[in-house]
């Protein structure tokens, strides 16, 4: 068929296409990618500058420990040189001892001016591994508009910087630091090839790498500007060409502004870089930096460990929302509400068959599903192992439920549940409908709601109710719980400790033989005034179940309470 599209009036005499790099016996496509790259998370640096509003200190350290905890061993904290704020976060974490893990190396960025660099290098004083990342653009329209320099004068610039880190370094830091340099040629996507091979070999010659002395030259796509194929040959030519490859760790720090990031990460990977530079669901300037979580995730999903712990991915999700006060698209790969929702009937068909399958499957073998391969249509993982459910996210389109339902609840008693939850009870409602037909009024939708998760407590239906509770806060942090209930028509107290009121009830209900897991928590005040009640909805996990529960109480923590009590009567009902 002939192509009737037609040409527009846009300016496209403004643009021109970008270089290729000549490498006619490339290797890289027929690489795989068998272990995960070494990474860097610049979430607290590249991330934070791009935010409206930069985290507070709270906010930067809850992020860290997130890292941390995650399992990132190479952390960007920040660029101390800029402000006090980041000075001060950068101090704070190396006097808090035990912050930093002793395998865990921090690193910061500074420009290649001597005040600069001096008080960056200040800024390490006692940590036990750090790295002092230097930067300077080296592209022509730099050197050109920005500069008004020449090559000889941009590559000066990175020579000095470098001995002015190697000077402060040694001036002061004392041995308890493993000190390391890390040097990027700013815009070398924009740069030619072979002055970027000059100016890191300027730099090299310098700080002189060698066995136990490591060099990271980090190739930032600032920009991204051609195909991901494009940067893959660059790499690749850098790779090659490198003096001194052994001692140099080859990084990529990939940008998305082409929309292509994850894939010139990968395809960086398969040329010869051994590290990625990136912010967890792509946050960074303008497009975003390379996302680490799809990244990460895209390794699990042929087999390969990410070494980075992606299995409660809703919890990194909060804590990352809570950090940068944005939310993550429901569309994000992995993680979005609905990236595991099929509306197709075709689809939901294919996947509930691929379910039996692989129970028939694991059956026949004589072991459990979670033992053989996945092979489920339209999921290409199991969202259990992420610590979510398929069947808590599925929705049916051919019925306007969800939408109705949530706005009844909203509208007429000031609940505004999770979407996920709004997904859970409108199914709830598309059974009554399939069950009795006709209209389901508000007044019946709220019956329902109602029996659902909350009960009436003279006529309550569950294992457990709860009477009284009492927490309280040890010096150390550690809360401890108190609650009289009934549990299965006996009166019991229960104990429970925690890291907060709910964890310490989930402690609690260990002591019974209750096994509750954390997946999402949200809460709102649902009027104004001294008689406000506070909603709280919860998502647990509960013997392999997961369902939501909701509580109403003028106390935050008295309704938290009742959301978890609501989830765990429902999973036994």
């Amino acid at each position: 068929m002939a192509n009737r599209q037609q040409p527009t009036s846009m300016p496209i005499h403004k643009y021109r296409p970008y270089e290729m790099v000549e490498i006619p016996d490339r290797t890289w496509p027929d690489k795989r990618i068998t272990q995960a790259p070494r990474w860097l998370s610049t979430d607290l640096r590249d991330g934070n500058q791009a935010l409206i509003d930069p985290m507070s200190p709270a906010r930067k350290r809850a992020m860290f420990d997130l890292l941390v905890k995650m399992g990132y061993k190479e952390i960007e904290v920040g660029f101390p040189a800029s402000g006090q704020t980041d000075f001060d976060f950068v101090r704070s974490i190396i006097e808090d001892e035990g912050a930093i893990p002793d395998d865990v190396t921090i690193s910061v960025l500074t420009q290649a001016r001597e005040d600069l660099i001096e008080r960056t290098v200040e800024s390490l004083k006692g940590a036990k591994r750090a790295t002092v990342h230097l930067y300077n653009a080296t592209a022509p329209v730099f050197r050109r508009v920005v500069f008004r320099g020449s090559k000889d004068d941009i590559k000066q610039i990175a020579v000095d910087g470098t001995r002015l880190v190697m000077e402060y370094a040694d001036k002061l830091l004392g041995p308890e630091t493993e000190f390391g340099y890390q040097y990027s040629p700013e815009i070398f996507t924009d740069t030619e090839l072979d002055f970027a091979l000059e100016v890191c070999e300027a730099v090299m010659d310098v700080w002189q790498p060698g066995p136990d002395r490591e060099i990271i030259l980090n190739l930032p796509a600032t920009v991204e500007r051609s195909a991901p194929s494009t940067h893959a040959d660059r790499f690749e030519w850098m790779h090659r060409n490198l003096s001194r490859r052994e001692y140099v760790c080859l990084s990529a720090h990939p940008h998305n502004d082409r929309g292509t990031a994850v894939a010139a990460a990968e395809m960086a990977v398969m040329a010869g870089a051994d590290r990625v530079e990136g912010c967890l669901f792509g946050q960074g300037e303008r497009t975003g930096n390379v996302d680490l979580v799809t990244l990460g995730m895209n390794l699990f999903s042929q087999g390969v460990d990410p070494q980075i712990d992606f299995s409660r991915i809703d919890e990194i999700r909060r804590t990352w929302e809570y950090c940068n006060q944005m939310e993550v698209h429901p569309r994000h790969p992995y993680i979005g509400d609905l990236v595991y929702t099929s509306f197709s009937g075709s689809h939901q068909d294919a996947i509930k068959k691929g379910f039996d399958a692989m129970e028939a499957d694991a059956k026949a073998q004589g072991r459990t599903v979670d033992e053989i391969e996945w092979a489920v249509p339209y999921l290409p993982i199991d969202p259990k192992d992420v610590g979510r459910s398929y069947e808590a996210v599925i929705r049916v389109n051919s019925q306007s439920g969800k939408g109705g339902v949530a706005y009844v609840l909203k509208n007429d008693h000031k609940l505004d549940l999770p979407r996920r939850m709004q997904i859970e009870f409108s199914k709830i409602i598309q059974t009554k409908t399939d069950v009795e037909g006709g209209e389901v009024t508000p007044n019946e939708i709220w019956t329902v709601f109602q029996d659902e998760y909350l009960p009436n407590p003279d006529n309550a239906w569950g294992r457990i109710q709860v009477k009284v509770g009492q927490a309280t806060t040890d010096k150390e942090g550690v809360d401890t719980l108190t609650v009289e209930a009934t549990v299965d028509g006996e009166d019991r107290t229960l104990t429970g400790f925690g890291n907060g009121p709910i964890s310490a009830f989930f402690d609690a209900l260990q002591s019974i033989g209750i096994d509750v897991r954390l997946l999402d928590y949200q809460e709102h005040t649902m009027s104004e005034g001294a008689s406000a009640q506070a909603a709280s909805y919860i998502e647990c996990a509960i013997d392999g179940k997961v369902l939501w529960g909701i509580g109403i109480d003028a106390n935050t923590t008295r309704a938290s309470l009742k959301a978890v009590v609501s989830a765990v009567n429902r999973a036994a009902r």
